[in-house]
């Protein structure tokens, strides 16, 4: 656990230099589902499971069909669709997965010899989860169209709510303003702690080992950068990642050239995948299939 008080600097990844912003017309979490987005995706799994609860939650889950090392595909597919649906989704879409990823969490309970007690169904949980998935989102969103407006950002993260509430979160836990959320944030940081356990889980997963070894090498050596690129100092530290002046700077000019390609691309170039994701999700409710 962190010991003393964190601060901006440790807890959320700095950008010296990045994209101009689009404009200054109001933006919610929807316009950061870019296709480029995906690429903080491990890095935000690292973050939700540097909280105990939700890193043991995962790894001693018997749920093996929602396992990452085991069926990896099903797994980003599922956590994908969970994003499409409370960002952009109907609440016919909302009702239809909520009771589909409650069926799986009734498994996810802690044994008597687990060093960690958890429930998926724990509401603070659950809570820091939804806020590394908006971290995520705003992380990228800003790479991606450059600093929002204090006017945007308190309207992007309102929008983001559902994040949490599609499952047991309440409205009053986010807190209410974007200034509160980054108190809750430095201050729900300093419980972040991976133990052997969990980091043996997490390098498993930025090592590739669960898929094929032809795609492995050629795709280990970026997925490590850019996960170590979009993790805070103090996610780096706990998981013992290196970072340097010289990858700093590599990180921003990428994002600053994928920002540069992405102004140009039309929306549905920009962001295919959770339209596709929200059409699979209702294909298979229409079809009796499983959601999750």
């Amino acid at each position: 656990m962190q010991s003393s008080s964190l601060t901006a600097e440790s807890t959320r990844i700095v950008i010296n230099k990045r994209t101009a912003r689009w404009g200054d017309e109001p933006v919610t979490a929807a316009d950061a589902l870019d296709f480029w987005s995906f690429a903080a995706g491990a890095a935000n799994v690292v973050m939700q499971l540097s909280l105990p609860g939700v890193g043991y939650g995962v790894v001693e889950s018997k749920v093996d069909s929602g396992n990452l090392l085991i069926h990896p595909w099903k797994r980003a597919r599922t956590t994908f669709t969970y994003i499409a649906v409370a960002v952009i989704g109907t609440d016919e879409d909302k009702l239809l997965y909520r009771e589909a990823v409650n069926s799986a969490h009734r498994h996810v309970k802690s044994a008597s010899d687990s060093p960690v007690r958890y429930n998926a169904f724990d509401r603070d949980l659950q809570m820091w989860v939804a806020a590394c998935l908006f971290v995520g989102l705003e992380d990228t969103y800003q790479l991606l169209r450059g600093e929002m407006t204090p006017d945007q950002a308190e309207g992007f993260y309102r929008s983001a709510w559902p994040l949490g509430t599609t499952l047991q979160v309440s409205e009053d836990q986010w807190p209410p303003t974007r200034a509160d959320f980054d108190d809750y944030w430095n201050a729900a940081c300093r419980r972040v702690h991976i133990d052997d356990t969990v980091r043996a889980y997490l390098l498993d997963l930025l090592d590739l080992k669960m898929i094929n070894p032809l795609l492995r090498l050629p795709f280990r050596g970026l997925l490590k950068f850019l996960t170590a690129g979009f993790l805070a100092p103090v996610f780096r530290a706990e998981l013992g990642l290196t970072w340097s002046r010289g990858k700093q700077r590599r990180f921003e000019l990428l994002f600053r050239f994928v920002a540069l390609v992405n102004r140009f691309l039309p929306s549905f170039i920009r962001q295919p995948g959770p339209h596709v994701l929200l059409a699979d999700l209702r294909w298979r409710a229409r079809h009796g299939k499983r959601l999750v």
